[in-house]
């Protein structure tokens, strides 16, 4: 019965019907040359055959699950694939518009705490002849990059390879995991996180320092109170959208900034026009809470777990110039990333913990109307795959991320780089995000705008 990391099961301690914590995603397929009208039929009776299940996806919450199961875990040993897999088709006339209000249902639906906690839906209906899988899982088994990482694990570059395991698969023979290292390493592994603790100190310092003598970093609760930080409910809404990388690239080339900055004021520039629509502009500028992996591009074995970061940054949507907001991101970031450096990981996820404390008390009656928020969103960019890519010959078109909200947090942003493009997902409250979908045209103009005020 292994334990449950306090990471993991405070993503349970913390889900209520108005919160689910499960992180999700949606890929879009192009069926392989010749398929036929069973193909997605005996595509699915091929995955419920292979045995190939990593033990992540046995996991469940150890019982009774509203108690003990917060702290520990136990593996299902009579899986029904068949419950987990499911098999669905878009009503007429199969638009992406019913795709996505399909996904938006999904996507705000609770996991079964008695079975393992993840969900995968294969759905045909596209009236382009795509299909599309739609998978969540929730947060106490993987955080958002991790579970990128595994759909990337499934994958091929290879459009005439047929042996991708299934998205609940692994490349592993068996699917295991590491064995239980050495006690001695334990030992030094305890040893190495009692100095990472000791070191919190002077980073603490560091972070002070920083914020009230430079007054250099964005501090949580000096967000401006916006239409999007209230309390929500459960049902969500999902949009989607790609944009050629190769456009972000150019802006950030002539600007001197990351494609990150580029990204952060696409993001900008849409919230603002987005909520001059809604006549709710504040006047101060609007704070991104942006989550930084802590994980290594060296780290092998499979993903698993929680390891993230977090950044918070001025969007500068009180400015009305394209460029002046891209600047302000980019000093803001720059700040930001220049005090995490030189500190361990451990020290950096527990002085991110003080920029997000606050949504702890969020549940608290009152808390979220009566005080600022911590800040206003998240906006996550979460790397994907490089290269164009296949499953079992079906090539890979878009990877939209669906991630979690909580009270006073009613609209996330994440995208992911895919080939050649940059795919945005979109989750909003259903209750509290007016016509979610007009983000994507704004974010559309944004890119535009800054496109040309940098040529």
């Amino acid at each position: 019965m292994p334990f449950m990391p306090v990471t993991d099961s405070m993503f349970l301690l913390v889900e209520t019907r108005e919160h689910p914590m499960h992180v999700g995603g949606l890929q879009l397929f192009r069926k392989p040359e010749g398929a036929g009208p069973n193909y997605l039929r005996d595509l699915r009776a091929q995955m419920l055959d292979d045995p190939n299940v990593r033990r992540l996806f046995r996991r469940r919450p150890s019982r009774p699950v509203n108690t003990a199961g917060h702290w520990s875990w136990s593996d299902d040993t009579d899986l029904e694939l068949d419950y987990h897999f499911r098999h669905s088709a878009l009503p007429q006339p199969g638009r992406v518009r019913e795709l996505l209000e399909l996904t938006s249902r999904w996507h705000g639906t609770l996991l079964d705490r008695h079975r393992p906690l993840w969900e995968t839906h294969l759905v045909e209906g596209l009236q382009d002849g795509r299909f599309a899988v739609y998978s969540k899982i929730h947060h106490a088994l993987l955080d958002g990059v991790s579970a990128l990482k595994q759909l990337q694990s499934t994958l091929s570059e290879d459009p005439e390879a047929r042996d991708c395991p299934p998205p609940w698969g692994s490349r592993t023979p068996g699917g295991t995991q590491r064995g239980p290292r050495p006690a001695q390493s334990l030992l030094g592994a305890a040893t190495r996180t009692l100095e990472q603790v000791a070191g919190i100190a002077p980073a603490a310092f560091k972070v002070a320092n920083e914020a009230f003598r430079e007054q250099t970093l964005t501090l949580p609760m000096q967000a401006p109170k916006t239409i999007l930080n209230v309390p929500i409910g459960g049902a969500r809404r999902f949009a989607a959208q790609s944009w050629p990388l190769d456009r972000v690239r150019t802006v950030a080339t002539a600007a001197g900034v990351s494609r990150n900055d580029v990204v952060l004021a696409m993001c900008s520039g849409a919230l603002r026009d987005y909520l001059i629509e809604q006549s709710a502009l504040p006047h101060a500028p609007m704070t991104a809470m942006v989550p930084v992996s802590l994980r290594k591009q060296s780290d092998k074995g499979e993903a698993s777990g929680n390891s993230i970061g977090a950044l918070l940054c001025n969007l500068g949507t009180d400015k009305a110039d394209p460029q002046a907001r891209l600047a302000t991101i980019h000093k803001s970031m720059a700040d930001g990333k220049r005090l995490f450096k030189g500190l361990t990981p451990l020290q950096v996820l527990l002085l991110s913990g003080l920029n997000v404390a606050p949504l702890g008390v969020s549940s608290v009656p009152g808390f979220v109307n009566n005080t600022r928020p911590p800040f206003n969103l998240v906006i996550s960019n979460v790397p994907g795959p490089r290269k164009q890519m296949y499953w079992n010959g079906a090539q890979l078109d878009g990877i939209y991320p669906a991630s979690v909200l909580l009270d006073g947090q009613a609209l996330n942003i994440t995208l992911t780089n895919n080939g050649e493009n940059l795919d945005f997902g979109i989750t909003g409250c259903r209750r509290s995000v007016p016509h979610l979908q007009r983000i994507l045209t704004h974010l559309d103009t944004a890119l535009a705008e800054l496109e040309a005020a940098t040529r």
